[in-house]
């Protein structure tokens, strides 16, 4: 290693190009680092001169990264997390830590799951600054990019998603937190439950109902879709909204049918007067997941908040507390 030629090079700027690479636009570059586009340009200007090669190229949908930027880009994560971790105390002390983590959360991870580990992190370690942000189909290349920190999503919103545990990208770690049900919801008297008290809930009744589904990834169908879809069959889906508070007011105020997982079922029934039924047939259980960049499976900040989010769902499931 050559430390006199490396001592030349301003370090600041390979975090430039990281976000460079990320954004593909100066001005969602210097808008991210707090920089003027003149001086993020002329920080790109250093960057070329200093590495030898234009590193992009401006076209008519922004910046195009060169073979060699793209092959920068698949190193950088890596040594910039290392870089950051030397500056890191080489141990964490909640108490007087103020450090920032970032979370990527599904919306029911919020009701379900977040009032049991917020306060045990934040009572512990009373400075840490805590960002949560909707988990959404770019969070998961956000967590392999170091972008956000940790993420908390379902394991079933479609087959082909990344969060099939076998399917999880290179360098994803992951913990399940606790396993779910899907269940329905239905308006207080509905003329379905009148006919589930006579035994007559089943498939092809479930099937012949209008349905009200979250939107997940801005996908409209979840696992249990592509499930009926390979027996054949297929819901009717008459209304698709963003949230899962949003399909409970819809539910509550309309015909349709709800599947949900059952723990934020109970969370919409102390809202809106809703019924829960059984899904009348087999299905796979949901599993929410807790999910990280393996590069921070020993960063002593990183470690601690995964095991007090694990411990503290744990023991909220074991006193039964997810579903009360």
């Amino acid at each position: 290693m050559n430390l006199d030629n490396l001592a030349r090079i301003d370090l600041n700027l390979l975090v430039i190009l990281q976000v460079l690479l990320e954004e593909q636009s100066v001005t969602r570059a210097a808008s991210r680092l707090h920089l003027s586009q003149s001086a993020l340009s002329k920080s790109l200007n250093r960057l070329r001169d200093t590495l030898g090669d234009p590193l992009f190229h401006r076209t008519a949908h922004g910046l195009k990264p060169t073979a060699h930027a793209v092959q920068l880009g698949q190193k950088l994560p890596d040594m910039l997390q290392g870089l950051y971790q030397l500056t890191q105390p080489p141990s964490f002390t909640p108490a007087s830590s103020n450090r920032q983590f970032s979370f990527a959360m599904v919306e029911s991870a919020y009701e379900t799951l977040l009032p049991y580990f917020i306060g045990p992190l934040l009572n512990n370690a009373p400075n840490l600054k805590l960002d949560t942000y909707v988990w959404m189909g770019q969070s998961m290349q956000a967590l392999q990019k170091g972008q956000i920190d940790f993420g908390i999503s379902g394991r079933d919103l479609h087959p082909q998603s990344d969060l099939k545990i076998d399917r999880l990208p290179d360098g994803i770690a992951h913990k399940t937190l606790f396993t779910d049900k899907q269940i329905c919801l239905v308006r207080e008297n509905h003329p379905i439950i009148s006919a589930f008290k006579a035994g007559k809930w089943n498939l092809e009744i479930y099937l012949e109902m209008s349905h009200v589904q979250v939107r997940c990834e801005g996908n409209d169908w979840w696992a249990l879709d592509y499930h009926l879809a390979n027996l054949g069959h297929r819901r009717r889906l008459s209304t698709t909204v963003p949230d899962f508070y949003g399909a409970a007011s819809v539910c509550a105020h309309s015909d349709l049918i709800f599947t949900l997982p059952s723990s934020f079922a109970r969370h919409a029934g102390k809202l809106y007067p809703l019924v829960e039924l059984p899904l009348p047939f087999e299905f796979i259980p949901l599993a929410y997941v807790l999910l990280w960049n393996s590069r921070n499976n020993e960063e002593p900040g990183h470690k601690w908040i995964r095991e007090t989010i694990c411990k503290s769902v744990a023991e909220a499931f074991d006193n039964e507390t997810l579903g009360n």
